[in-house]
């Protein structure tokens, strides 16, 4: 069964995002906690939405998604944040039905693209997008992005990067 998440849902869904955290090597990026990801699904004006997968009463799988915005078609798009399930149970059609139920909500709202990040070495993943029609988007394109310092310099107005702390090893004179 593939349904819409509830604030009960969020400890399970905290479990199986750390999951994905550790599937993709990227466990020490993990900064959060499951109390801010139910405030953000939940709040009066939730930051993102989520879908998850049931099996026999148990979450094996989720979709972290949120609405973006194309200025030159004026439309709305979606983009997909997280898609996990379980690796024990794949194959099992979860990962369709999650992603099914994240592009049903995209038409719904009038979406033209639904949109995501692959890592380049997760061909299990590349091969299951591709056999549901998805191709790689832009290659001329690349992705940037500004992370904890440089974002906080750039909003105080700061013109260049931040400054990093000098590797040279420091030396007193005498």
């Amino acid at each position: 069964m593939i349904r819409p998440a509830n604030p009960a849902d969020v400890p399970r869904v905290w479990e199986l995002l750390l999951a994905l955290a550790r599937y993709e090597k990227m466990e020490a990026r993990v900064t959060g906690s499951a109390r801010e990801l139910a405030d953000h699904l939940f709040a009066p004006r939730p930051f993102i939405e989520c879908m998850v997968a049931e099996d026999g009463g148990t979450l094996v799988g989720y979709a972290l998604f949120h609405t973006i915005y194309s200025s030159f078609r004026t439309q709305p798009m979606m983009w997909l944040e997280d898609l996990f399930v379980e690796p024990a149970i794949r194959g099992r059609g979860f990962g369709r039905g999650l992603l099914l139920a994240v592009a049903r909500e995209a038409a719904a709202r009038g979406c033209w693209r639904l949109s995501w990040a692959v890592l380049d070495w997760n061909e299990p993943a590349i091969r299951f997008y591709e056999s549901l029609g998805a191709v790689r988007a832009n290659p001329g394109w690349q992705t940037y992005q500004l992370e904890d310092a440089a974002l906080r310099a750039l909003a105080a107005g700061a013109t260049g990067p931040p400054a990093q702390p000098d590797p040279r090893p420091t030396s007193s004179s005498t």
